[in-house]
């Protein structure tokens, strides 16, 4: 009677109920981040908000602010800005963002707002921003934990203005990744199949 190696079955089943479930809750975070989506486009057709009355509301009352046109006022005297990464508005170059503190010693939101005052070609570590009055612009994502980056509508000079953030540069390649953990669970499968298939061929007696 051909046996089964019980611990080589043992560790299949187990990678493959773990490549299973896996695929599943890449399913489950797919349907999750088509409803995020859902909810950023949505709030990117909103009317602009006035941040202004609500900077010193708690969190837990505040509205949904990812993708949202806002406008608030800034307080920002000759602040050395953040660089990072960006891209042209006009032309989608790529380059280098600014960012400065909305109002820097506040607390509650106004403390996590950083402003992209404007983009450049090249970077200057040297240039020195203010900021002193209304901007209105558009936040990206909202990540706990993480400053909120309100894209301006104006540039400071000499900066040009900075490409606004769009909700298709956020990806959604969790159906893709299920299917990858489902096929994997079926070569395992597959593999181990064969494996016992030359297993047992190799252990027939040989022929009268």
């Amino acid at each position: 009677m051909r046996r089964i190696p019980v611990i080589a079955a043992l560790v299949v089943a187990l990678a493959v109920a773990a490549m299973i479930a896996l695929g599943l809750w890449q399913i489950r975070r797919a349907h999750w981040k088509e409803a995020l989506l859902a909810d950023y486009a949505a709030a990117a057709a909103m009317p602009a908000l006035d941040l202004d009355p609500l900077l010193d509301h708690p969190r837990a009352v505040l509205p949904p602010l990812a993708f949202r046109r806002v406008l608030v006022t800034c307080h920002s005297e000759g602040a050395r800005p953040r660089l990072r990464g960006g891209r042209s508005r006009a032309t989608g170059q790529g380059g280098y963002s600014y960012l400065v503190p909305c109002r820097p010693g506040a607390g509650g939101l106004a403390a996590r707002i950083l402003v992209n005052a404007g983009w450049t070609p090249l970077p200057d570590n040297r240039r020195r921003l203010t900021l002193n009055g209304l901007v209105a612009g558009a936040f990206g994502a909202d990540q706990e934990g993480r400053p909120l980056v309100l894209t301006s509508a104006a540039s400071q000079p000499p900066l040009r203005p900075s490409a606004a953030p769009s909700i298709e540069d956020i990806p959604n390649n969790h159906l893709s990744y299920a299917v990858q953990w489902f096929a994997f669970a079926a070569i395992a499968l597959i593999i181990f199949a064969l494996a016992l298939r030359r297993r047992n061929a190799r252990e027939l007696p040989p022929e009268p």
